[in-house]
């Protein structure tokens, strides 16, 4: 009797041995994989021994989990393997001591066994590892990373046998293995971090608009970058280059060269240009003796794209060419640095293509060729997708015809990813104010609840 309670206890003491170690490749599986890498790197330059292992381990993240998950497996087993002769049995002689038939006791014992071994390993073996692992990964990582090496320095080649069958499967089903995990976060993710760090104060308002810009601006297109062709300032190739200078007193330092129609670019005239004509009579010099070649991109091609173009050929402006061939604007290194920092006002930037702030009730005057993004940064709300770039598109997009002085649209707003359901629905007002060139010249905004979840349409 008294040999068949210990050997129960033994077995009781042994299944829990065997699930710590369990719990110990569990830790492993979860901290390595939830530990901050960058964190761990910066340790190990600063001469951090513990990091420099960790940091090796997680070099090779696919390794180590096979590792993990032979070690869970193993012990695993071992767990099924002592419970049932050392716990059931034992058991089932003790309830035969009470009556119980043998075969009954037996039965008993071994269910008894089984979910006694079954809530020791969910409780201690899994979850209990698991949730530290990812609640602590750096010092969990930190602890287990001399014997994570010794365990798969000694356990390798069997480590490495069962890795490659499962990579040999892979590609039998036509998937390429890895063998890291990608640990960067993805440009939503960055998004939402930096709304919810300004929303909570953390990041002040202006670095997360800086940040904001820096991630649309790999994002972003030359044709969203772009000062489109009715706002350029083009010069011909047989005009006099004294036309010039009169143009770039007033005006840009740079312009296009057309020949013989408004999208036959030929070229790119720049002061430095002029002023190598020195005392030269300027009215007696066509354009296009002065003209040099101009740098093409088309409106696809990405920012950082762009920008290591202008870089490469030391130059500052390049021509934007849409998918017909024609000109639909022109890029300059300013617009690139606008893209990040916001307008960047000077001598010729005008009044009115700044946003402006009317009567303080949150309404503002905003030029109608802003750009979506700045006016959902401006009003800090996403506005509806579309095949447009600016306010002023959208608002032609929403009355389906060229706008006139006082039209306005009741826009619904997209509910925020993550918004309460209790928060109410927005609506954003959109009046123009004054056209040119039969499109939004200026529009007015003003944010507002929505009362009675309608949606009107002001004409």
């Amino acid at each position: 009797m008294t040999s068949t309670v210990l050997g129960t206890v033994l077995g009781a003491l042994v299944v829990f041995l065997i699930t710590v170690l369990t719990g110990y490749f569990v830790a492993q599986e979860f901290g390595y994989v939830a530990v901050d890498r960058s964190r761990v790197r910066a340790r190990a330059s600063a001469g951090d021994t513990g990091a420099r292992r960790v940091l090796n381990i997680t070099k090779r993240t696919s390794f180590m989990l096979s590792g993990a998950q032979l070690g869970i497996t193993v012990t695993t087993l071992l767990v099924g393997y002592v419970a049932e002769p050392m716990i059931g049995e034992g058991v089932g002689e003790l309830l035969g001591v009470a009556g119980v038939p043998p075969g009954t006791g037996l039965a008993i014992g071994i269910a008894l066994a089984m979910l006694f071994s079954t809530v020791i390993q969910m409780v201690f073996g899994e979850l209990f590892a698991k949730n530290l692992a990812i609640a602590r990964p750096e010092p969990v990582a930190r602890w287990l990373s001399l014997s994570t090496q010794l365990y798969l320095k000694a356990f390798g080649p069997v480590i490495w046998l069962f890795d490659q069958a499962s990579i040999r499967l892979l590609k039998l089903v036509g998937i390429t293995p890895v063998e890291d995990v990608q640990h960067a976060a993805t440009p939503r993710d960055l998004e939402s971090i930096i709304a919810e760090s300004r929303q909570s104060g953390d990041l002040p308002a202006e670095l997360s608009t800086l940040l904001d810009r820096t991630l649309d601006f790999h994002e972003s297109t030359a044709g969203h970058a772009m000062i489109p062709r009715p706002e350029v300032t083009t010069v011909e190739v047989n005009e006099p280059v004294s036309r010039v200078v009169e143009l770039m007193a007033s005006d840009h330092s740079r312009f296009p060269v057309l020949g013989e129609g408004v999208d036959d670019i030929v070229g790119v005239i720049c002061l430095r240009d002029v002023l190598t004509l020195e005392e030269r009579d300027l009215s007696g010099i066509e354009v296009r003796e002065v003209a040099r070649e101009t740098i093409m991109v088309p409106t696809s091609l990405p920012l950082p794209s762009l920008l290591d173009r202008l870089r490469e050929a030391g130059e500052e402006f390049a021509c934007v060419v849409d998918e017909y061939g024609g000109l639909a604007g022109v890029v300059t290194t300013e617009d690139l640095a606008e893209e990040l920092v916001g307008e960047i006002a000077d001598e010729h930037t005008p009044e009115e293509e700044s946003p402006a702030p009317l009567d303080g009730d949150g309404s503002y005057l905003i030029p109608g060729a802003l750009h979506i993004d700045e006016v959902e940064r401006l009003i800090g709300h996403d506005l509806p997708e579309g095949d447009y770039e600016t306010i002023g598109g959208l608002v032609i997009h929403e009355l389906h015809r060229l706008p006139r002085p006082g039209d306005g649209v009741d826009l619904v707003l997209p509910r925020p990813a993550g918004a309460h359901e209790g928060d109410p629905d927005m609506a954003l007002t959109m009046v123009v104010n004054t056209v040119q060139r039969h499109v939004p010249h200026t529009v007015e905004l003003q944010l507002h609840e929505i009362e009675n979840g309608s949606q009107e349409v002001r004409a």
